[in-house]
């Protein structure tokens, strides 16, 4: 069977997916700068081989985009405290993964080649990894076929199987049962997600399977360990402010008139707009919105400091500050949970911020941590936000206990990158 669909997914999927991307790359730039970077990914690995000496031993990882790699990092950092000589390679699916990480944990960073059987075989072939290892869910089942053939180990890391996956459906389970089996080691982020994963595996698979939780918790808590008692007071010392994060258009469309009702009801209020493209088109929009209702705006860029004590409204024009300005907030709304899926919430959590997002949060353990310890609420209209936020400005004894419980989402959760390392090495 696993032949079957080794034919279909080579001669069938992979080639339409090749073709809507050749297709799609005339019209999306991000597409664009994806295919040819696949197609260069050899030479990279070829000239940074070149300069090896041939003894040193490999570890290959692959994060889908930026937010993978987050999950990824403290694995990294691990690894080489344990074994400092060792060399690590990391591919990305995604132009904002390759693009905009740039750390010195990566001692070569490429594109992942295209799926196809023969291409990765060479690759592989030529890269001779002690480990494959990918995070969270962007598995690609002819890397991981082919390193089997090569003797070479694939561990998965962070694996998550949300609510009513479509992988336990009887086709859809049979092909990924035979990408699952071919791993050497697995490891779920909860027990749930370590049962779903046995329903694929079924009893006949050698691989090693154990609940090793999610080490981007770890790298959250990091983020914060250089922070100044001033990030450490609680959220009532703060200035009474929103900081509404990575906004989509879908996401405007829905809160845009209770955020309006908010300021409007609560005068000493103010918020963080931070749009998630923050372009120059986006901006001036948002700051013109702001403006026709009467709101004063001052924009925070590059060009212009953060002044964080005067107006009501600041539009974020930077990328890369979210962590530290959440410190400056007393609830957030993260947003994507109306398009895409949900942004990073482990960030404001970490900032001891209730926070609130859109429904589209099934693909994320820690939205659901947050929900169920009472640190988060997903929300389906404008007028629950309303609601929820209204209530929490009103009434100190509600924003107290779930500004502790969201932080406490991520304590909870912290050694997961020391568990995965271990795992690593050993299993």
């Amino acid at each position: 069977m696993k032949y079957f669909w080794f034919i279909v997914y080579e001669f069938v999927l992979i080639p339409i997916v090749v073709i809507i991307g050749f297709v799609g790359m005339y019209f999306n730039e991000k597409l664009r700068d994806g295919l040819s970077g696949r197609f260069r990914s050899r030479k990279v690995l070829k000239n940074y081989l070149n300069k090896l000496s041939g003894d040193e031993t490999i570890y290959w990882f692959h994060a889908s985009s930026h937010g993978e790699f987050l999950q990824t990092k403290p694995v990294l950092l691990g690894l080489k405290e344990v074994e400092p000589h060792t060399k690590i390679i990391v591919s990305f699916f995604s132009p904002s993964g390759y693009n905009h990480v740039d750390d010195e944990s990566i001692d070569c960073k490429i594109y992942l080649p295209l799926d196809f059987y023969w291409t990765v075989k060479s690759v592989l072939r030529l890269v001779r990894p002690e480990k494959l290892i990918f995070a969270a869910y962007d598995i690609w089942p002819n890397l991981i076929w082919a390193a089997k053939e090569l003797g070479i180990p694939t561990v998965l890391f962070a694996a998550r199987f949300k609510k009513g996956t479509g992988k336990l459906l009887p086709i859809v389970r049979n092909f990924y049962h035979h990408v699952y089996k071919d791993f050497h080691s697995i490891y779920t982020i909860t027990k749930i997600d370590h049962n779903h994963l046995q329903l694929i595996l079924g009893n006949s698979s050698n691989t090693t399977v154990r609940v090793l939780g999610n080490p981007r918790y770890d790298h959250v808590k990091s983020t914060v360990d250089k922070f100044t008692t001033e990030h450490t007071k609680s959220v009532l010392s703060r200035k009474k402010r929103i900081i509404f994060a990575s906004i989509h258009d879908e996401d405007e469309k829905v809160i845009y008139e209770s955020v309006l009702r908010l300021l409007n009801d609560h005068k000493n209020l103010s918020i963080l707009w931070v749009p998630h493209e923050p372009i120059a088109s986006v901006i001036n929009t948002s700051i013109q919105q702001f403006n026709e209702v009467g709101l004063k705006v001052n924009v925070f860029s590059k060009q212009t400091p953060y002044d964080k004590d005067d107006p009501q409204v600041i539009v974020v024009d930077v990328v890369g500050v979210l962590s530290h300005l959440y410190w400056d907030g007393i609830i957030a709304y993260v947003g994507g949970g109306f398009s895409t899926g949900i942004h990073n919430v482990m960030e404001p959590a970490i900032a001891r911020l209730p926070i609130l997002f859109g429904p589209r949060y099934e693909n994320f353990h820690e939205a659901e941590e947050l929900i169920n310890s009472g640190g988060g609420w997903a929300i389906d209209n404008g007028q629950e936000l309303f609601d929820k936020i209204n209530m929490l400005l009103s009434d100190n004894s509600k924003i107290i206990p779930a500004s502790l419980a969201a932080t406490d989402v991520i304590h909870k959760n912290i050694g997961a990158a020391t568990r995965v390392v271990r795992g690593i090495i050993r299993d």
